[in-house]
């Protein structure tokens, strides 16, 4: 009979130290990743109006401006503040069709000269087909 404090040759160890690595790089980039496309996607809460006609235009420039008075021309955003900036990002990101439909979508909490400035730069620059995007009101029994 041979009783040893030595391991037995058959007993293994489980090396766990690189599947951290590997799932602390893949939490990194889902994290990483997930921030970004929040930026892309901002959410604005609409004025409401009492008469609004529903309108679909699938080929609209689309300029946001957010609560802070930020502008986004088709989810790029204008890092400079100013009409002068804003308007070469409309042009840039427009191109050359003034014909083109433009959707004007403004936080209900958007100072008013955010919307008179991005009014004032579309109109400059030659685009004449001008929506602003609102949502219908709640009629006073529903909820």
């Amino acid at each position: 009979m041979r009783i040893s404090s030595a391991r037995r040759e058959d007993d293994f160890e489980i090396n766990v130290i690189s599947l951290i690595d590997v799932l602390l790089t893949l939490l990194m980039f889902f994290v990483l990743t997930t921030t970004f496309v929040q930026n892309a996607r901002m959410q604005v809460t609409l004025p409401q109006a009492e008469s609004a006609e529903h309108t679909e235009q699938l080929d609209a420039l689309v300029v946001l401006i957010d609560r802070d008075g930020r502008y986004f021309v088709d989810n790029e955003e204008v890092l400079r503040p100013g009409l002068d900036s804003l308007k070469e990002v409309i042009a840039r990101v427009g191109g050359d069709n003034r014909a083109r439909p433009v959707m004007l979508r403004a936080d209900a909490l958007t100072p008013h000269q955010a919307v008179v400035t991005a009014m004032d730069a579309l109109g400059e620059l030659g685009f004449t087909r001008l929506s602003i995007a609102t949502t219908p009101t709640q009629p006073a029994g529903a909820k």
